[in-house]
């Protein structure tokens, strides 16, 4: 592995937002008790089985790997907001569960959630875990391939501010790859006005579909995503990709659970 950003100069945000809130609480206090109960009856429920990937006390959230749910989506590992929060105490990897998901027009969350059997290694020490970035940790180098088909690495920004977050063009959630890509237009907006501060911060969107999110397609994404054909867009705003053979190590590294099926 290549040396690490240790360098007392470095600042690194690492912005994972693919769990963003709904709604602001001040937006929940303006709410009246009518609209809430009609948001509430005109939610749609589906009946979903899978196994838990991970748990995110902190969070309030569980990565599941569910089974196809009918009439909502494909089988696919992602996380979902747990309700009541205390059922997450009853939750290890491993286990298999079922619950309904319950759905509103941009949020999603689970309830009824019921463990249905055990993982084998519930009582034993487990022997991995997820490793979640912490502030301080050294960040390896990880060679990315940007917008423009040009080599870079994370240790090129040291001595900057660089917000990264995880993205594929092809997600099809609005709760994340979109609304990710629409938060950091709207940061790079904020910070564009800030000359002084612009200059020392960057902003990058690292691709963990190779294959598909060549250059070309991360250049039309990022205009796409910015409302500009400006390409000094990406002297402070990159869109890149990992390549496939660094990919398992990056996901290890940000906690990032994928899984492949057919496109």
């Amino acid at each position: 592995m290549a040396t690490n950003l240790n360098s007392s100069s470095s600042r690194i945000a690492l912005f994972c937002l693919c769990a963003l809130l709904a709604f602001s609480a001040a937006c929940n206090r303006g709410k009246s008790q009518p609209d809430a109960a009609n948001a509430q009856a005109g939610a749609k429920r589906y009946s979903l089985k899978g196994k838990v990937i991970s748990v995110e006390k902190s969070a309030g959230t569980a990565n599941i790997d569910n089974e196809p749910i009918a009439g909502f989506m494909d089988a696919m590992i992602m996380p979902y907001t747990i309700k009541p929060p205390s059922t997450l105490d009853q939750l290890q990897p491993g286990d298999p569960i079922t619950a309904d998901v319950v759905v509103e027009s941009d949020k999603y969350w689970l309830e009824n959630v019921k463990v249905t059997g055990h993982s084998q290694s519930r009582t034993a020490k487990p022997t991995a875990s997820v490793h979640i970035p912490t502030p301080g940790d050294p960040v390896p180098d990880f060679k990315l391939i940007n917008q423009n088909g040009k080599n870079i690495s994370l240790h090129q920004y040291r001595g900057q501010t660089l917000l990264l977050t995880l993205i594929y063009t092809r997600c099809p959630f609005p709760d994340f790859c979109p609304r990710v890509s629409h938060e950091f237009a709207a940061i790079d907006r904020q910070v564009r006005a800030d000359p002084a501060r612009y200059g020392k911060t960057h902003l990058l969107s690292v691709s963990f579909d190779p294959v598909h999110d060549t250059p070309k397609v991360l250049r039309a994404y990022g205009f796409s995503c910015a409302g500009s054909k400006d390409p000094a867009l990406f002297e402070h705003w990159e869109f890149s990709a990992i390549p496939a053979s660094e990919l398992p190590a990056f996901a290890g590294y940000f906690a990032l659970t994928y899984k492949e099926e057919a496109d």
